[in-house]
């Protein structure tokens, strides 16, 4: 059995093709997937998924690199968290890839704001982070250690792709590190090389979808049905069996997110 601990299905590419998702899903021995919330705006169809379906969970939160949409407040997600199939707090963190020019310094203030809001609301709730970086693993790091002042933390840095240290520090503060279909892509064997060192209790596996397909399915629009590929690939990394890792990435899973241990027939 595989969960996907990270997924977009309210995104229009896939819930318009969701009973297609969820017989595949089941065909390939994926027993649940977490949708994740990308705006406040997005969650309600994010919810109603959960509540659809046993095997889908929810999560509440604003991507760092949505702007012009509404802006949560610690009060908004605790709420909003309260809500039994939500599972944890995100998409949230820092993202400074697309600058457009702007000062990381003087012009993203409001993006380590944003991320210290989902912080909050995350002690208060309880709940996981799925957090987010890509170019500011340095800023969030920092900000992690300012909001947390030495507790550890329970969360998930998704879709890693960052280096050995910057894993081993979120770690270090609590937080579980999640590979994508990128593990399989031919050019990531530094990505390669974070998996193979990192401790095996600590390792989750998504797909991010509809993004990252893993190979054999590059290029095309990715689904839950493939998490079992980044699976295969850790098992390679490690010199396990496919089983050995299902098992294991399951279980770190369903203890992260407090997920049951099967789906309800």
């Amino acid at each position: 059995m595989f969960v996907d601990s990270h997924c977009h299905l309210s995104f229009p590419e896939l819930r318009a093709q969701l009973p297609d998702l969820l017989a595949a899903m089941r065909a390939a021995r994926v027993e649940q997937a977490i949708c994740i919330a990308t705006t406040l705006e997005e969650f309600p169809a994010v919810l109603a998924l959960a509540e659809a379906h046993e095997e889908l969970w929810a999560t509440v939160g604003v991507h760092p690199d949505n702007e012009g949409v509404r802006e949560p407040t610690v009060d908004d997600l605790v709420r909003l968290a309260a809500h039994p199939r939500v599972v944890g707090i995100g998409e949230t963190g820092l993202d400074y890839y697309r600058l457009h020019g702007r000062s990381i310094e003087h012009d993203m203030g409001w993006q380590r704001e944003r991320f210290r809001v989902h912080l909050r609301a995350a002690r208060l709730t309880g709940k996981p982070l799925v957090i987010h970086t890509r170019s500011s693993s340095a800023d969030l790091l920092a900000v992690l250690r300012d909001e947390g002042q030495g507790t550890p933390w329970q969360g998930v840095l998704h879709c890693f792709t960052e280096d050995l240290d910057t894993a081993r520090a979120g770690i270090d503060m609590g937080l579980h590190v999640s590979f994508s279909g990128i593990l399989t892509f031919k050019n990531a064997e530094s990505l390669r090389e974070v998996a193979r060192a990192l401790p095996r209790d600590r390792v989750l596996i998504e797909t991010d979808s509809p993004y990252l397909a893993p190979v054999p399915y590059r290029g095309k629009t990715n689904q839950p049905a493939y998490v079992p590929h980044v699976a295969a690939e850790l098992a390679r990394l490690w010199g396990e069996s496919l089983e050995a890792v299902a098992e294991r990435t399951t279980a770190n899973t369903r203890r992260l997110f407090a997920l049951p241990a099967c789906v309800p027939a």
